[in-house]
């Protein structure tokens, strides 16, 4: 096996005048991220609307969060040719034009109450998400030196969590403001809710997404080329072991985020840790991405001086170390030791993907495709997760639910190796 250096082998920017626009260009995908993350955090608001709207079962009322994360899987591999077809800054453009119209299908989708066009919508939306995750997060990545590019890319992540810390604050006022109590809403009831807070919310955003993208078209960004195949090469982006293993780090990740942060309400909630009432958990919640938002900025000094790698793994052993003490104790330290597992995902993400894409060069955009579709972890663990849950106790007790817990640890763990040893760049 051949080592690669851990760089972006193949790519480059122009020279030139291109150089000074750096600085702007990486300004400007701040708000790419902000944006991607305040509309993927909103489904935590429009799930419990739609399930007064449509009187859901839990069951049912998932299929938010299984469509939305799905098209990661349907729609990842698709995007990254787009991207590579078109380049990123066509691509992002496109991805701002397809979310815009999947928030301006809300509007039909409403007024007919249609739960099914909802999805569709959902689906839609989250297809010009994958593309924008597509274009930005490898541009982030290859715009600049290869040394800084995991603290570039966790930059923009911070303003992506600071998008989700204020995205249910802001539906919440809009939209779960004027919900009846769930528990007490009748059929008769739902039929009345009123949909046009939904309506306009969601015509604002694709708006915005609409405006922006005008915008983008105006900005001149930085041209990024990469080296052409050799005559008769065959090679593909999955012939890079780090980056096959970095697809089972961003699965595992983002499941695990996912599941952590789906169950919170529900394990602060039993007797033996603190009895808390849903409406006040659901306040702590917010504490766990916060976490998130804080680690990352404090993750962009961090990098640049030290190895990410190494960066990685100790966050994955800090993760472990949080998740076993608050499923072994009770009360406040179970609490805030859980939810200081935000603080250990912080950099997870920008630093598994900046590792899997190092070296790739040409083959960046289908990696990052690839990278886009394993996202699709945050639609399988979490269900995983409950099963476990389910299967002890009948899915009552705290009991329960610690051991489900494993699962996210299991993830970590695999994360620290990864940190350790598999993100070392190797290639047949």
């Amino acid at each position: 096996m051949a080592l690669v250096a851990p760089s972006a082998v193949g790519s480059s920017p122009d020279t030139g005048q291109d150089a000074p626009r750096y600085t702007s260009a990486l300004a400007s995908l701040t708000v790419l991220f902000f944006m991607m993350g305040f509309i993927t955090c909103l489904n935590d608001i429009l799930i419990p609307y739609l399930k007064g709207l449509f009187t859901l079962s839990y069951a049912k009322v998932n299929l938010v969060n299984f469509c939305f994360f799905g098209a990661y899987l349907v729609m990842g591999i698709p995007a990254g040719q787009v991207v590579k077809r078109l380049g990123y800054k066509r691509g992002m453009l496109v991805g701002f034009l397809v979310a815009a119209l999947g928030c301006f299908l809300f509007f039909p989708a409403a007024a007919s109450r249609t739960f099914e066009l909802f999805l569709g919508a959902l689906f839609v939306l989250a297809t010009g998400i994958v593309t924008l995750q597509v274009a930005g997060n490898p541009y982030v990545a290859i715009l600049g030196p290869p040394a800084t590019a995991s603290s570039r890319l966790t930059l923009t992540q911070a303003f992506n969590s600071l998008a989700t810390f204020l995205a249910p604050i802001l539906g919440s006022a809009l939209i779960l403001s004027h919900l009846p109590d769930l528990k007490q809403l009748s059929a008769s009831q739902a039929a009345a809710l009123d949909v046009t807070a939904v309506q306009y919310l969601y015509l604002g955003i694709g708006a915005v997404l609409v405006l922006i993208s005008l915008l983008l078209a105006l900005l001149r960004l930085p041209h990024i080329t990469h080296a052409p195949a050799p005559a008769g090469d065959t090679e593909r982006a999955w012939h890079f072991r780090h980056l096959r293993l970095g697809l089972v780090g961003i699965f595992a990740y983002v499941g695990a985020e996912v599941a952590i942060g789906s169950h919170i309400v529900s394990y602060l909630g039993q007797p033996e840790v603190l009895n808390m009432p849903a409406r006040e958990a659901g306040v702590q919640v917010a504490f766990y991405w916060g976490a998130a938002m804080v680690g990352r900025f404090l993750g962009i000094g961090l990098l640049r001086k030290l190895q990410p790698g190494r960066v990685l793994a100790v966050a994955a052993v800090g993760a472990v170390g949080l998740v076993l003490l608050s499923i072994t104790t009770s009360g406040p330290v179970a609490m805030w030791s859980l939810l200081a597992v935000g603080l250990m995902n912080s950099i997870m993400f920008p630093v598994i993907f900046t590792l899997a894409v190092a070296g790739l060069g040409r083959h960046t955009e289908d990696a990052s495709g690839l990278l886009s579709a394993a996202i699709v972890g945050g639609a399988i663990i979490p269900p995983l997760f409950g099963l476990i849950a389910d299967s002890t106790s009948g899915g009552r007790g705290v009991h329960a639910l610690r051991l489900a817990f494993i699962l996210p640890v299991l993830c970590y763990l695999y994360i620290v190796w990864y940190g350790l040893k598999g993100h070392v760049p190797q290639r047949a």
